[in-house]
């Protein structure tokens, strides 16, 4: 196993930890921004935005002050949220439509959290690294947010 497939095995293990026994799904999107925050390297900005009344609009996050609202389909996480597919952007400012909160942010992940079928919420990550994420990265914090929305299931 790779050095960073055993971080993200860490880092799962910790994220289910924090969240095993906690049901208010706020209080795990503060606590999961935070821990990523915390444990991955070269990133500005973690958190959520939760879709509601088919806008994205800002959860619990760490780093900056962010963008409040972002329509669907708009931006890195509102296409995210809109297509229900994982983002990975090497360079944000190639991106058409990026809605740029942070101008130092390069790179960003963004992953939809989806319960039933529908996307709920994304979980965005910024880096001012460009093509700070990877296959492993995507894969890693894919399992993460697996492991959020079974909290949410259950």
């Amino acid at each position: 196993m790779s050095k960073q497939a055993e971080f993200y095995q860490e880092l799962l293990g910790q994220t289910k930890a924090l969240i095993s026994n906690e049901s208010d799904i706020i209080a795990n999107m503060a606590n999961i921004s935070a821990l990523l925050f915390e444990r991955l390297e070269d990133v500005n900005w973690v958190g959520f935005y939760r879709l509601v009344n088919d806008e994205l609009v800002l959860g619990p996050f760490q780093g900056k002050v962010a963008c409040i609202r972002i329509p669907l389909g708009k931006g890195v996480c509102g296409t995210c949220a809109a297509t229900a597919k994982i983002q990975r952007i090497a360079n944000v400012h190639d991106f058409d439509g990026h809605i740029a909160c942070d101008a130092s942010s390069n790179s960003e992940l963004v992953i939809p959290v989806i319960v039933s079928g529908k996307v709920i919420a994304v979980l965005d990550i910024d880096s001012t690294v460009f093509e700070r994420f990877d296959l492993q990265d995507e894969q890693g914090m894919q399992a993460i947010v697996a492991a959020f929305e079974q909290s949410i299931v259950e």
